[in-house]
């Protein structure tokens, strides 16, 4: 059953010029393992990579109903990919919901379905 239904869309230059500004905004929205990820990549990328799951999270919290904030902070929620590539939304551990991530060329946008059975 789906309980819950986010999209979230951010502009890829707002989050270059907040990334380039200081590290705190990557490491606040990024949970440790998806940091490891975005260091993996080289900067066009990276963007693409941090504004999508800033996207995604800010998506996730919309289909929760609970915005960002204490009951939802973006170190509870994490974004992880099966061996297929097919990411999957974690919220403090567990497997919760489906993701989609899309990005252009000047934004990056998610779309969050949490469901229970």
């Amino acid at each position: 059953m789906i309980t819950g239904i986010g999209l979230d869309i951010v502009e890829l230059g707002r989050i270059r010029m907040l990334d380039e500004k200081s590290p705190k905004f990557r490491k606040r929205v990024l949970t440790e393992h998806e940091l490891d990820q975005y260091l993996l990549l080289k900067n066009k990328r990276q963007t693409e990579f941090l504004a999508g799951r800033f996207a995604a999270k800010e998506a996730f919290a919309k289909a929760k109903g609970t915005g960002i904030g204490a009951a939802c902070a973006f170190q509870d929620m994490e974004i992880r990919k099966d061996s297929n590539g097919k990411p999957s939304m974690y919220f403090r551990g567990l497997e919760c919901g489906l993701v989609s991530i899309t990005h252009s060329k000047e934004f990056a946008a998610a779309q969050v379905v949490l469901q229970t059975e």
